[in-house]
């Protein structure tokens, strides 16, 4: 657990190196399965704060790439990734290709208002990325109720 307090101290350094470092760090314990429930949330709500406020693309990226390795192990709420559509506009297109199947990832039927506006977007790759977000989160929405005559 020291490596992941330390990880999450970085993530605040002046240096972007040691940032992006940190955010790798932080990656490569949410794709093991060293982090419960909580904690999972702890670091994933930290990796959002740096990728809304980021400059640094590279940082962003590794910041982005670690969220989306969380759910490999993790059922994560929309609501604490949310955030990310904020910073959309300011991402380049590889970054929002990240963040749309961070958004599908939850499965949250709400996540699709935040998707579709890029099934429109000029990138060809970025409306392949929002048409497969929304394809999964189509396949985990519950059926409606049934009724029997």
């Amino acid at each position: 657990m020291i490596d992941m307090f330390a990880a999450l101290e970085a993530l605040t350094d002046r240096d972007p190196n040691r940032r992006d470092v940190a955010a790798d760090t932080l990656g490569d314990l949410l794709r093991g399965t060293a982090l419960d429930a909580d904690m999972a949330r702890l670091v994933v709500g930290r990796l959002v704060g740096l990728a809304v406020d980021e400059p640094q693309t590279e940082v962003r990226e590794a910041a982005l790439n670690s969220i989306g390795e969380a759910f490999n192990h993790h059922c994560l709420p929309l609501d604490l990734v949310e955030p990310l559509a904020d910073a959309m506009p300011t991402m380049e297109h590889a970054l929002l290709e990240y963040v749309l199947y961070i958004f599908s990832a939850t499965h949250d039927p709400q996540a699709r208002v935040l998707i579709e506006p890029f099934l429109d977007h000029p990138d060809p790759q970025v409306r392949q990325e929002a048409r497969l977000a929304v394809a999964e989160i189509t396949a985990f929405e519950p059926e409606g109720p049934t009724h029997n005559s």
